[in-house]
């Protein structure tokens, strides 16, 4: 097997792994729209998809989860699907991915191949999964901030850090599973041993000649 086909496999494999914490933190993360008052600087609120949070400067942090999951908005339970169904797809990939490493002796070439290619595109599907929730609420976050039918006291919800976690996430997750296809491509037809080779080889000069036949 080539190098550079090994390399991209583990380069592929790591980034995986990484992405997908990143989109495990994403998740969990209450940060994902932050707001703060000019009534209350000291104090600044957090919305995440499991709980809301309240952060006082002196360094106090109260959270309170959602009551009902159907009294959610809709925007909260579509990225609340997309997010967990990410994480679903991602962990599907890595498993799949695994034996079609080649330092796991676990079947043969082209199966390998397959291996490695359903999990590349399984960590795609995973990085898209997770980029549309994160893109939808940075979207609506933007589209209530220059909202000018809203007055500029009103305060209004701006990015938080779980954003800019998922975008790395879901762009890693992407990247991860291109590397791994990659990898799939470099891989060189097995060579076949030398002794089988020379017996080819010897086989292909002992064959009688043919002749002609005159009547």
């Amino acid at each position: 097997m080539d190098a550079c086909a090994c390399a991209l496999e583990l380069l592929g494999m790591l980034v995986y792994v990484g992405a997908w914490l990143c989109a495990l933190a994403t998740t969990i993360l209450p940060q994902w729209l932050t707001m703060s008052t000019a009534l209350l600087p000291t104090e600044s609120y957090e919305l995440g998809l499991w709980e809301t949070c309240v952060v006082q400067d002196v360094g106090g942090m109260e959270c309170r989860p959602y009551d009902s999951l159907l009294g959610l908005s809709r925007d909260l339970q579509l990225a609340r699907i997309l997010m967990c169904a990410c994480l679903a797809v991602g962990v599907l990939g890595i498993l799949v991915a695994v034996p079609g490493l080649y330092l796991v002796n676990s079947c043969k070439n082209r199966t390998k191949r397959t291996f490695m290619v359903a999990g590349g595109v399984l960590g795609m599907i995973s990085g898209v999964l997770c980029l549309i929730p994160v893109c939808y609420m940075a979207h609506l976050a933007i589209m209530h901030f220059f909202d000018e039918t809203v007055p500029d006291v009103v305060p209004r919800w701006e990015f938080g850090d779980a954003l800019f976690c998922g975008w790395a996430g879901g762009f890693l997750l992407i990247a991860a599973g291109l590397l791994l296809v990659s990898s799939s491509v470099c891989l060189q037809v097995e060579p076949q041993p030398l002794g089988q080779r020379r017996y080819q080889v010897m086989n292909t000069d002992c064959n009688p000649r043919k002749h002609s036949e005159y009547v």
